[in-house]
């Protein structure tokens, strides 16, 4: 039990590492992407490729002053950003990267927890994380700030029911709440078995992350900043690091749900991984490049309208596919 206790901590501490890592170089490549985009050159300032341009905002946000404004809730104000990092971190426990691997005699195995209701403790995860951005707006006694955090839980309320209906099309195909399961079961990845299920998990996943054209909670022409109007220094960096984790998340829970995980010919399976999360990633950089931010009555059309009817539709479709291969 010790050793299972020890190896746990070992791979969380190298998962924690690695994703704050990920972060840093994530802010890099989005300047860099988006300013090819745009016909820019991005920073190029700080560093070979601009690449310190990274620890330059790292200590300035570290040495900030931090404020906080006359009547607001100082503990729920400290409270909120750490609520949102960590519901962002903790979604990566579940999400296997790869096959187990031999070290030094030892099978290790490339997730922390393999959970049987990973799937569930996915959702409960990130529905957790809108007390994070609620309670900042709360918190801040800022109206617009307010404002922001309602906006933001009844966005991401509206596409957390169509996120969990495109979940329940691959949990029929796959027989298990086990995202390893889940990985094993393909070995057609369930894209082309679930491509409607795909493109609203995709779209839905976008608007959880609240990734552009989606960022609604954060409409500087409406709200100013939203949520984070009052937010400075380290607190800020912390919402915004969660911001980067969930699209990260997100990206990987796609690879595992539907481009199957790790699995793929010649390269080695985490090496599989890595490379759809990154071309995911890419195209939600793209997506934020490309397109201007959606009018808020349309996104809440979007989601209970269009992707909550698709997802049901999905459903069934699944099922009268799966009762026909019985017959």
């Amino acid at each position: 039990m010790t050793t299972v206790v020890l190896m746990a901590l070992v791979k969380t501490i190298v998962l924690l590492v690695v994703l704050l890592t990920l972060f840093g170089f994530l802010v890099w490549v989005e300047r860099k992407m988006i300013a090819r985009f745009q016909i820019r050159v991005g920073p190029n300032r700080v560093g070979p490729f601009g690449l310190l341009q990274l620890l330059a905002d790292a200590i300035k946000l570290l040495f900030k002053e931090d404020t906080l404004p006359n009547g607001a809730n100082k503990l729920m104000h400290a409270l909120a950003p750490a609520i949102s990092l960590a519901t962002a971190l903790a979604v990566f426990a579940v999400i296997p990267f790869g096959e187990p691997v031999s070290l030094f005699g030892q099978q290790i195995e490339l997730w922390v927890a393999n959970v049987d209701v990973a799937v569930l403790y996915v959702m409960a995860a990130g529905a957790l994380g809108i007390y994070g951005i609620v309670l900042g707006g709360w918190s801040s006694n800022n109206k617009y700030s307010l404002l922001g955090g309602v906006r933001s839980s009844a966005q991401l309320i509206s596409y957390e029911i169509s996120l969990g209906l495109a979940l329940v099309g691959v949990v029929m195909l796959a027989g298990s709440l086990s995202l390893v399961q889940i990985v094993q079961a393909q070995s057609i990845p369930f894209i082309l078995l679930e491509p409607l299920g795909f493109i609203v998990f995709l779209i839905a996943g976008m608007a959880e992350s609240n990734r552009p054209p989606f960022d609604l909670p954060e409409a500087d022409t409406e709200l100013t900043g939203g949520y984070l109007t009052e937010y400075g220094g380290f607190k800020f960096a912390m919402f915004y690091m969660a911001e980067y984790l969930n699209m990260v998340a997100i990206c990987a829970l796609i690879t595992t749900l539907y481009l199957g995980g790790w699995r793929g010919p010649w390269l080695p399976p985490l090496a599989w991984f890595v490379i759809k999360v990154a071309a995911l990633i890419f195209l939600f950089l793209w997506l934020r490049a490309t397109f201007p931010r959606v009018r808020y009555d349309r996104l809440m059309r979007l989601g209970w309208l269009v992707l909550l009817p698709l997802a049901l539709v999905n459903i069934f479709v699944t099922a009268a596919w799966m009762i026909v291969l019985k017959a």
